[in-house]
């Protein structure tokens, strides 16, 4: 999560507009928008941007319709525009989150298609942040 949100501010010192929500954000926002119009609305807002980044993917699941949208709007940036997508997941377990594997399949084409992928396999800042704070509190 930090890296991502140093590229955003690294996007932000260049005047690059950029978008930074959620993964169940964005689930939330496209499971309101039911109605054609609001629909529209949130794709349009989602092709403005130069990068979407979509933060932990992978915590919350979705129904087919939440996995439909996500997949129309990484469709709607492919080719187009910069998407992160943050995620402790492996492609071969994102079936877990979206419940449909040809919809996965064709999301990770999309997504992979011409991309940087970046394996980060430390440990968790937050978990050696902690084990600092408890090993300073013992002393």
């Amino acid at each position: 999560a930090y890296v991502h949100r140093a590229w955003g501010l690294k996007l932000a010192w260049r005047a690059i507009r950029f978008f930074l929500l959620p993964y169940r954000d964005c689930l939330h926002k496209s499971g309101n928008a039911g109605l054609q119009k609001s629909l529209r609305q949130l794709e349009m807002r989602f092709q403005r941007y130069d990068m979407v980044i979509c933060d932990e993917f992978g915590y919350v699941s979705c129904d087919k319709e939440g996995g439909e949208l996500l997949f129309n709007h990484l469709s709607l940036r492919a080719g187009k525009r910069s998407t992160i997508i943050t995620t402790n997941l492996a492609f071969d377990r994102w079936g877990e989150i979206v419940k449909d594997k040809v919809l996965v399949a064709a999301m990770v084409d999309r997504l992979t298609h011409k991309a940087y992928l970046i394996n980060m396999n430390g440990q968790s800042y937050r978990v050696k942040e902690t084990k600092k704070m408890l090993q300073s509190n013992e002393e």
